[in-house]
């Protein structure tokens, strides 16, 4: 028995294609999606490009501002220069002018002090030349005032005697206050008028002897002791003045010129002995002469 056929089987493509399709659809729809986005971020970006760009034309556009002004400023600075350049010549030309007139003023001021300087060390020389002279002539009166003094207590040594209670020391002819006034009395005794009328009559003999240029002064100082006194002076110091006063009265009363003379009281306060004896008070109490230069 033949053997029977099988019926052809038919191929369905059908759902492969609609595989396929789904797949080229799908792939489609990726490729379109890629380009919408490709189109979106490149839509962006140009956006983004077109703002930077127009950023960097305004900064463009500020800077070009900028160097316009900086331009400007610049030409400004430059008139600036120019205009201080000008002024600086002019002031420079003014300052040399100054300058040469200080130098023409410093080389008169130098003259002149020059010659003052001159004028200075002559009279120097003249000065040292009349001090020199005037020592000279001092010296030769100190020398001639010590003849004189010589003298005169020599005079006096022959008038009064050799008598207690009168001694020359040094340059000082002294009595002893008890020859001329009582205790603490400043009234000359008898005695003591006499002794003083006899230092008046040496003097005006001895003063006609005395060149009139020289200048002479007879100085009275009256010393006391240290012990305190009681009665009609409060202090020894007082009755040591009153006494050198007296003996000036005096000694004008007879005749001697008032500007020759001069008196001054002591008190206790230039002792020649420091002792608390008898003999140191005595010693102490005393009139000091001294013929002196004015």
């Amino acid at each position: 028995m033949p053997l029977a056929r099988r019926p052809r089987r038919s191929i369905d493509i059908w759902p492969g294609f609609v595989d396929a399709l789904a797949t080229v659809l799908m792939v489609m729809l990726f490729v379109l999606m890629v380009f919408v986005l490709a189109q979106f971020f490149l839509g962006h970006a140009l956006s983004g490009s077109e703002q930077t760009n127009q950023r960097l034309s305004q900064e463009l556009s500020a800077l070009a501002e900028q160097l316009n002004l900086t331009k400007q400023a610049n030409s400004d600075l430059l008139d600036d220069l120019s205009a201080a350049k000008t002024e600086n010549e002019t002031q420079k030309a003014t300052l040399d002018q100054q300058i040469a007139a200080m130098r023409d003023d410093l080389s008169r001021i130098a003259q002149a002090l020059s010659a003052s300087e001159q004028k200075v060390t002559d009279q120097k020389l003249q000065i040292d030349d009349l001090g020199s002279k005037l020592n000279k002539a001092l010296s030769s009166q100190v020398e001639e005032l010590k003849r004189y003094r010589s003298e005169f207590f020599g005079r006096l040594r022959q008038v009064l005697g050799n008598r207690p209670g009168i001694r020359i020391e040094g340059d000082r002819f002294v009595f002893q206050s008890e020859l001329l006034f009582a205790t603490g009395s400043a009234e000359l005794g008898p005695d003591g008028q006499a002794q003083v009328r006899q230092l008046a009559v040496t003097l005006q003999e001895l003063n006609k002897e005395i060149p009139k240029n020289l200048k002479w002064v007879l100085r009275v100082d009256s010393h006391t002791d240290k012990r305190p006194i009681s009665g009609k002076y409060r202090s020894n110091w007082e009755l040591s003045t009153a006494r050198a006063i007296t003996v000036v009265r005096t000694l004008i009363a007879y005749g001697i010129p008032a500007d020759h003379l001069a008196a001054a009281g002591f008190g206790e306060f230039q002792p020649l002995d420091d002792g608390d004896s008898e003999t140191a008070w005595a010693k102490n109490r005393r009139i000091e002469l001294r013929l002196d230069q004015l």
